[in-house]
């Protein structure tokens, strides 16, 4: 399947989830406020780094090697039989200990210990969440499109459900519980869909783990738990500071923001996902590689650009049918936001190639340097600009970003041993 019908057939499932998010962004900011969406981006960046580090980190791999293997089925089942016991045992693990301090953890996530339950919760569903994102890999490496689209539609709807109907009655405790269960109920859904295919069984998912397989897994898990830790918890640092300097309502516009930045660029990154890691696992020839990433250029750049100038022309719309007036501060954000949004899907274009050939090492430097560099230029940018200074320095970051992947990619290619058949 090629990248237009790709994008197309995806494009179904991101129109669908788009909307949803939309509607809950609206259901929150009546219900939650402000404040409340400060709050719950705290938890899913806690989310983040937990489900990663339970066994989340391989599924990047699982799409890699089933790509990979495409012609060898019987590679493709030790890949999964591996992938499924590392995720059994690291979810029931981890679990047991969220379990045992959920109420430090509490404590340290929101301030209070009203809401320990919230991860009683989480901990009870962690490993039917660890699992649907299995079942996504699979059929995103096996090109299962049309069924990955359906398990996305599905997933989208049943968050719209459970998450309105929970904030609608319980507010903030109940938008909590359903950030926590979500992906969790959608897992039978996914599981439906792959237990139907002739190539699937439970039994290709528990067992012997291959160790020639666990270390491939290994430079993908250092993948992504340092992004798992860097990501979230740079998030975590700025919306803290934000909140420190202006207040949770503050924190709660620019959480607001990253949201909907996410919305709208949800087309773009996930035919990235969809399409662009396991066609650029298959490639092994520069020229090849190179075609692939000019097509990116060609079609998903401009995607993203029309999105950003789209966004920025309609942001009064956009905080008044999506937000409410209490968020209008955030319209400061916008204009350097959205540059930084395009700057960042013309760096992962490049990026993704990191992922895709497992360049552990770059992918670790730069991962590390950029969260710090965000940290940081938002603490300078702050000062300098005020409030408005949170998204010149994601702007500031993301065009570096863009830069040093321009410089290094195609050369760690090189140094990693890959051919340009034009030589």
């Amino acid at each position: 399947m090629n990248l237009l019908k790709t994008s197309a057939l995806n494009g179904i499932a991101v129109l669908i989830k788009t909307a949803t998010l939309f509607i809950l962004n609206k259901i929150l900011a009546v219900y939650v406020g402000p404040s409340g969406y400060a709050v719950i981006g705290q938890f899913q960046n806690f989310i983040q780094i937990v489900t990663t580090f339970a066994g989340g980190a391989i599924n990047t791999a699982v799409i890699k090697y089933t790509a990979e293997y495409h012609e060898n089925e019987s590679k493709q089942q030790v890949v999964w039989k591996a992938a499924g016991s590392i995720i059994l045992i690291f979810s029931i693990f981890i679990a047991i200990l969220i379990l045992i301090f959920q109420k430090e953890l509490s404590f340290y996530i929101f301030q209070t210990y009203k809401y320990q339950s919230i991860f009683v919760w989480f901990a009870i569903f962690l490993l039917f969440f660890n699992l649907n994102a299995l079942f996504l890999a699979i059929l995103n490496g096996k090109k299962e499109i049309l069924k990955l689209v359906i398990a996305n539609i599905i997933g989208s709807l049943f968050s719209l459900a459970i998450t309105s109907t929970l904030a609608v009655k319980y507010q903030l405790y109940g938008a909590l519980v359903a950030v926590s269960i979500n992906q969790s109920i959608a897992f039978f859904v996914t599981l439906i869909l792959c237990y139907k295919s002739n190539w699937f069984r439970l039994r290709y998912l528990f067992g012997s783990i291959d160790p020639v397989i666990a270390k491939k897994f290994g430079a993908f898990a250092l993948m992504a738990l340092t992004g798992a830790i860097c990501v979230p918890l740079s998030q975590i640092l700025i919306r803290s500071y934000i909140t420190d300097e202006y207040g949770l309502s503050y924190a709660g516009y620019w959480e607001a923001m990253i949201r909907l930045s996410g919305g709208y660029l949800m087309l773009v990154t996930t035919t990235l996902g969809v399409y662009y890691l396991p066609r650029l696992s298959e490639l092994s020839v520069i020229s090849d590689i190179k075609k692939e990433v000019y097509l990116g250029y060609k079609f998903i750049f401009p995607l993203a650009l029309f999105g950003a100038l789209s966004v920025y022309f309609l942001r009064d719309w956009i905080i008044a049918i999506l937000f409410t007036e209490s968020f209008l501060p955030m319209r400061d954000l916008f204009l350097w936001q959205m540059i930084g949004d395009s700057l960042k899907i013309g760096s992962w274009i490049l990026a993704y190639l990191m992922l895709s050939k497992a360049m552990t090492k770059l992918f670790i430097i730069t991962e590390l340097t950029f969260a710090s560099t965000l940290v940081g230029l938002t603490y300078i940018c702050t000062k300098i600009f005020g409030f408005e200074g949170v998204s010149i320095a994601y702007l500031l970051n993301y065009a570096l970003y863009w830069i040093t992947m321009s410089l290094l990619v195609f050369k760690q290619l090189k140094d990693k041993g890959f051919n340009d058949a034009t030589e």
